[in-house]
């Protein structure tokens, strides 16, 4: 009897030590899971050329995919994300709520912001009174503002910043007019205006080589540096870490020179 009760006590002490173990590797597997939201191009392409990379330090890596930049920063905020990577901090500073709780835990690249047209082949054929189209977020119609103006197109009011709106301008020779819409409208506007600033990853995406195709550009030295974002807080977690490891690498930095033609330029 006695050893039929100590079996039984046997039997229950392993059943609850394989359940705490069976606990414990659900806990460790759940938190080797990363998950970072991403515009297509090339923020997509960039992460999962690295899965393999995390994965060798047992992290899995699941990017989901966006088309707007309004939604990666809502799903890092809810918790749904761990991280993005679309923005730079310009546009993150747009919203108070996103810069309160959100921070770039590292830089990888800048994608040179451009002007770009269906109809002319030279910014000196825009004629009087053409319409442009510019990005309707706050930092990015602001730079696109100051492209133009970097190029002796228009002139802004003085001290204007990086939030500078088409009423901030105060010199406009040629009398554009301008068109806000959502960033990823851009590239599909171009048959209906004359001409359209458009964000690099959607010009990308759009097929168009912002070095070759545009009819002006930023130089390479642009502050709009490409972030990944975490909450406020985790930009030690060991995940992200690893993720700036792998994604500040020459297996990146070689990437983005062979594939984007000056469209993508790395910043280590």
């Amino acid at each position: 009897m006695k050893k039929m009760v100590s079996l039984l006590i046997a039997g229950v002490l392993v059943l609850a030590l394989n359940h705490t173990v069976e606990a414990k590797g659900n806990t460790e597997n759940s938190g080797s899971v990363l998950s970072v939201g991403a515009t297509p191009v090339p923020h997509a392409e960039l992460l999962n050329l690295i899965k393999s990379d995390l994965a060798e330090k047992g992290i899995t890596l699941k990017v989901e995919e966006f088309t707007d930049y309004v939604q990666p920063n809502v799903a890092v905020l809810s918790g749904d994300l761990d991280a993005n990577f679309f923005q730079h901090v310009p546009y993150l500073e747009t919203n108070a709520e996103w810069s309160a709780k959100l921070v770039s835990a590292f830089g990888v690249h800048v994608e040179p912001f451009g002007l770009y047209s269906a109809k002319y082949k030279n910014v000196n054929d825009l004629p009087n009174g053409a319409t442009i189209a510019i990005p309707n977020d706050p930092s990015n119609g602001g730079r696109a503002l100051l492209l133009l103006q970097s190029k002796g197109l228009i002139t802004l009011k003085a001290g204007v910043g990086l939030t500078a709106t088409p009423r901030d301008v105060t010199g406009n020779p040629k009398n554009f007019r301008f068109r806000e819409l959502e960033a990823a409208q851009l590239p599909r506007s171009l048959q209906d205006v004359d001409a359209a600033t458009i964000n690099g990853n959607y010009a990308l995406e759009a097929h168009l080589n912002p070095v070759k195709d545009s009819l002006i550009i930023e130089g390479a030295d642009s502050p709009y540096v490409n972030i990944v974002v975490v909450q406020k807080g985790k930009e030690k977690d060991p995940r992200i870490i690893a993720l700036k490891n792998a994604l500040l690498s020459q297996k990146v930095k070689d990437y983005i020179n062979s594939h984007y033609d000056g469209g993508v330029v790395a910043i280590f």
